[in-house]
């Protein structure tokens, strides 16, 4: 096409002469100056547009501008095929119940003939047995002998009883006789100490009473056997 840049040329508007113009009319204010350029650049722009109508013109502006645009559609999305079905386990049948037949009843057996025993003799009754003798009660144990009282002088000692003179006694003065009551078993060991009469003082009579209870007598025998006894033993509390 020879004739597309001689048009092409032609039509397109020399828009700096036409901005070097407007400022050769510096005798215009600016608001005139404006007036005039956008005057221009419209009629210009007409003139473009009516140019535009034509075939030629086209063509002359399509072969300058060697750009184009062509629109690419995107792929088709490729179909993802559905996921197989899953696999239906068969659910196992119920299996069925047996069932256990009745074992059958047997039959009941002929009735057996009862026969009849012939009672007994009566027998003749025993005599009732005598009755057993009565059992002998054992002799009760004799009661134990009574303590034999014996006289003071007839004490007689295997351990005397150790008298001791209480400290705030000797500091206080106090003197006096203890007189104790003693039962005394076979071998001798005391079984019974008592205060019998006092010496006046509280201090003396309990020594007199712990040293009776620690002392230790020999056996009372009569006719050859040791029997227990009693009596009342003097102990004498008195200062140099």
């Amino acid at each position: 096409m020879p004739t597309t840049a001689p048009v092409s040329a032609a039509v397109l508007p020399d828009l700096g002469g036409v901005l070097r113009q407007a400022q050769r009319h510096t005798g215009l204010p600016p608001a005139g100056r404006r007036t005039l350029v956008l005057g221009v650049l419209a009629a210009h722009g007409a003139l473009a547009w009516g140019l535009w109508q034509l075939d030629g013109v086209r063509q002359a502006v399509q072969t300058v501008l060697p750009l184009q645009v062509s629109w690419i559609a995107p792929p088709a999305p490729v179909p993802v095929p559905p996921p197989p079905p899953s696999p239906v386990t068969p659910r196992p049948l119920p299996r069925p119940t047996p069932v256990i037949a009745a074992a059958p009843s047997p039959a009941p057996a002929p009735a057996a003939a009862i026969r009849v025993a012939p009672e007994p003799a009566t027998a003749e009754p025993a005599p009732p047995a005598p009755p057993a003798p009565a059992a002998v009660a054992a002799p009760a144990p004799p009661p134990p002998a009574a303590p034999v009282a014996l006289p003071s002088s007839a004490l007689r000692y295997l351990v005397p009883p150790a008298q001791v003179y209480p400290l705030t006694s000797r500091r206080l003065r106090e003197q006096g006789t203890v007189l104790l009551r003693l039962v005394v078993d076979a071998q001798g060991l005391p079984q019974q100490v008592s205060l019998h009469r006092s010496s006046g003082f509280a201090r003396l009579d309990e020594q007199a009473l712990q040293a009776m209870r620690a002392a230790r007598f020999a056996p009372h025998t009569v006719n050859g056997t040791a029997v227990p006894w009693t009596a009342l033993a003097p102990l004498a509390y008195e200062l140099e």
